[in-house]
C-alpha cells in the first residue's frame, strides 16, 4: 500500500463491524478488535485502576502492579481495558460508516480472554428514516384556509378587553371575597370598577384620551389576533404534516421528550411551592402513570421536531449565526447556570422551528 502523503499508516481500531437494522429504529453491531490492539490499553487500564483504589501502606496511583494485580485479579484488568477500547471503536464505527446513533448504546461483551481478539455486540437507537409527505402543498392548502374575517376587531373584542382592564384596577378595600357568594363578589366587583375617563387611560400609559385609547387597543387586539391566527396556523400545519409522515420512532426519543416534559412540568409547580412527590401523593398516581399520560403528547412532539429537521435539511434551511449566538446570550444572562453548549443547541433548534414555520407560510 503506497502512502501518497508520507503520513503515517494507522490501521483500523477495530477488526470486523457487521451491522444489523432491528425495528424501532434500532441497530445491532457485533464486533472485534485484534488481541494487538486491545491490549494497547493495559497500561492505561492500570493506571486508571491505581488511582481508584485504596490498599494500606500504598498512596494512591502508587500502587506497584504485582500488589494492585494480587488485590484485583487479571480480570479486573482486562474489562478496564476492555472498556477503554470500545469507548473508541464504537465512536470509529459511527463514524466510518456514517451512523447518527442516539443515547447510550447497550454493549454486551461476547469474549474477553487475554491474547485473543475481544468479541462484542452492540446496539443502539439511531435517527430514523422519515418520509415525508407533500409538505408544500398541505402547508399552501392551510394557509389559505385562513380568512380575514378572524383578523378583523369588532367593537365587542373593543368592549371586552376594557371591561377586563377596568375589572384588573377594581378596588378590593373593604370587601372580605372569601366569605361572598360568586353573586356578591361579581356584583361588589362591578361596583369597584374605576369608569372609563381621560384622567383614567392616561394612568394606564402612553395615552392622550378615550378615543387614542381604543386606537392604540384595537391596534394591539389585532396584532394578538395575528399571532393567535399564526399560532392556529402553525399547529395544523404540523399536525397535517406530521400525521401524514411515516416515521419509525425509537423509544429513547419518547423517553427523552418525557423526562424533558417531567423536568418543565416539575419548575413549573415549584414556582407555586409545591413538589412533584407531594404533587404525586395529591393526585394518588405514579410517575409512571403520569408519564402513561403524557406519552402521546411526547410522542407527537418527538415526531414533529424531526419532522422539522427533514424539512430544514432538503430546503437548506438554517438560522444566522449572529441570531443563535443573540439568543444564547440571552439564555445565559437570564439563567446564569446554563451550560453555553447545551443553550446553543436549544437556540439552535428553536431558531430553525421558527424559519421552517415561517417558509411553510410562504411557499409557493
Amino acid at each position: 500500500m503506497t502512502n501518497t502523503d508520507n503520513a503515517p499508516f494507522v490501521p483500523k481500531s477495530y477488526e470486523t463491524a457487521t451491522i444489523k437494522k432491528l425495528v424501532g429504529s434500532k441497530i445491532e453491531i457485533t464486533g472485534s478488535i485484534s488481541a494487538p490492539v486491545w491490549s494497547r490499553y493495559r497500561t492505561q487500564a492500570i493506571k486508571n485502576i491505581n488511582e481508584s483504589i485504596t490498599i494500606d501502606g500504598f498512596r494512591k496511583g502508587m500502587v506497584p502492579e504485582n500488589v494492585l494485580m494480587a488485590k484485583v485479579g487479571d480480570m479486573t484488568i482486562l474489562e478496564e481495558m476492555a472498556e477503554l477500547a470500545l469507548s473508541k471503536v464504537y465512536i470509529d464505527i459511527l463514524v466510518e460508516n456514517k451512523i447518527d446513533a442516539i443515547g447510550k448504546p447497550e454493549i454486551r461483551i461476547t469474549k474477553l480472554a487475554k491474547d485473543n481478539p475481544l468479541e462484542f455486540v452492540a446496539t443502539t437507537a439511531v435517527v430514523p428514516e422519515i418520509k415525508l409527505p407533500d409538505y408544500k402543498k398541505i402547508a399552501k392548502s392551510e394557509v389559505g384556509k385562513s380568512g380575514p374575517d378572524e383578523l378583523k376587531v369588532v367593537e365587542k373584542d373593543i368592549e371586552d378587553a376594557i371591561l377586563k382592564i377596568r375589572r384588573q384596577h377594581a378596588s378590593h378595600e373593604g370587601h372580605d371575597h372569601k366569605k361572598m357568594t360568586p353573586e356578591e363578589h361579581e356584583k361588589a366587583i362591578s361596583a369597584a370598577m374605576p369608569e372609563l375617563t381621560d384622567n383614567f387611560v392616561r394612568a394606564l400609559g402612553d395615552f392622550s384620551d378615550i378615543p387614542d385609547f381604543k386606537n392604540k387597543l384595537s391596534d394591539m387586539i389585532a396584532e394578538q389576533k395575528r399571532d393567535d391566527a399564526r399560532e392556529k396556523l402553525q399547529i395544523r400545519i404540523a399536525d397535517k404534516i406530521t400525521d401524514a409522515s411515516t416515521i419509525e420512532l425509537p423509544e429513547v426519543m419518547i423517553e427523552t421528550e418525557l423526562n424533558r416534559t417531567q423536568a418543565q412540568f416539575s419548575a413549573d409547580i415549584e414556582k407555586m411551592s409545591v413538589k412533584m412527590e407531594d404533587y404525586l401523593k395529591h393526585a394518588k398516581k405514579t410517575i409512571e402513570e403520569i408519564h402513561k399520560e403524557w406519552r402521546p403528547h411526547a410522542e407527537k412532539k418527538a415526531k414533529l421536531q424531526l419532522v422539522l429537521n427533514e424539512i430544514a435539511k432538503i430546503e437548506k434551511i438554517v438560522p444566522d449565526p449572529k441570531e443563535i449566538q443573540d439568543e444564547v446570550n440571552h439564555i445565559i444572562e437570564h439563567y446564569k447556570d446554563a451550560d453555553r453548549e447545551r443553550a446553543t443547541v436549544y437556540a439552535e433548534t428553536v431558531l430553525t422551528n421558527e424559519k421552517v414555520f415561517r417558509w411553510l407560510e410562504r411557499v409557493e
